[in-house]
């Protein structure tokens, strides 16, 4: 009902370049094209300026979005008091996550949907935080389960609507037998003469490490890298190094790579939130994976 060439406009927007756009939108580069110069010419305006390689929105390009966003917003609240008219006991919610959280909290409450809502058709994808907007505006996912970063749209942006589900402590993942798994927990401070497994493919993570160090007074010293917290635990069970891992990241069984609850002070802790096309809340579907996604967060 909201005209296809709005939408490709904003995924233009978000993604930058029509050749991004077309694979996110699966079009190809000349259909874009296409699209944006009869949108051009119905309207009267220039949207588009070059800038190298990429695209350039122009200031009637951003008007033009601002209504396309509340238009938008507008649409999926119209289908969800249309589907209040059916059963609402049948179609499909789309989940993408990043892997810890689609580990331990998505395959739960997709498990919880299974057996309370059997007709639901469930799609669950691991997805980097940074995709999850291309991905909800292209209609490619319903509910999108992210670590906030300056890649994620922020919670003033118009287009969506962000749920914080939990705040997820950090352990220390130390080598069996070391000296700060005795006490059964242990203060960051303490680990300031250790050596570190840093995550730098993992940025959110890796600069909670190194604000939570800071807080703690001092700059740790990374020793080797890894960003798959298989890796990470192989590197700190084999004793190259110790460790600062979310409570839900998905380890070995530990009998050689201890986790330590970290004590005193402020913990450090990794948000993770649920964001979705702002309007499209209220469609049964999507609130019932919503609403699962609660029960399984409340239960962590």
């Amino acid at each position: 009902m909201i005209d296809h060439r709005l939408r490709t406009l904003r995924v233009l927007r978000e993604l930058g370049t029509v050749t991004a756009a077309a694979q996110a939108l699966h079009l190809t580069p000349s259909t874009v094209s296409q699209q944006l110069r009869q949108l051009v010419r119905d309207l009267g305006v220039e949207l588009l300026e070059a800038e190298g390689r990429r695209v350039r929105l122009t200031p009637a390009a951003h008007t033009v979005l601002r209504h396309a966003d509340v238009l938008d917003a507008q649409w999926e609240r119209a289908r969800a008091d249309l589907a209040e008219h059916r059963s609402g006991t049948s179609g499909q919610v789309r989940f993408c996550s990043v892997s810890s959280a689609l580990a331990a909290l998505v395959a739960p409450a997709a498990a919880l949907l299974r057996a309370e809502h059997p007709g639901l058709a469930v799609h669950m994808s691991e997805k980097d935080s940074e995709d999850a907007a291309h991905l909800l505006l292209s209609h490619r996912a319903d509910i999108a389960v992210v670590i906030p970063s300056e890649q994620v749209p922020g919670p003033d942006d118009a287009r969506f609507t962000r749920t914080t589900l939990l705040d997820e402590p950090q352990d220390l993942l130390v080598p069996a037998g070391h000296p700060l798994a005795s006490g059964g927990a242990a203060r960051l401070a303490d680990a300031a003469g250790e050596a570190w497994i840093g995550c730098p493919g993992r940025p959110d993570q890796h600069q909670l490490l190194l604000a939570a160090c800071a807080a703690a007074g001092y700059v740790p010293r990374i020793a080797h890298e890894a960003n798959e917290w298989f890796a990470v635990s192989s590197l700190v069970a084999h004793g190259f190094g110790i460790a600062l891992v979310p409570r839900l990241a998905p380890l070995p069984p530990e009998d050689e790579a201890v986790r330590v609850p970290l004590r005193g002070g402020a913990v450090p802790k990794r948000r993770l939130i649920a964001f979705v096309r702002r309007g499209s809340e209220g469609w049964p579907p999507i609130a019932r994976g919503m609403d699962a996604l609660r029960r399984v967060s409340g239960q962590r």
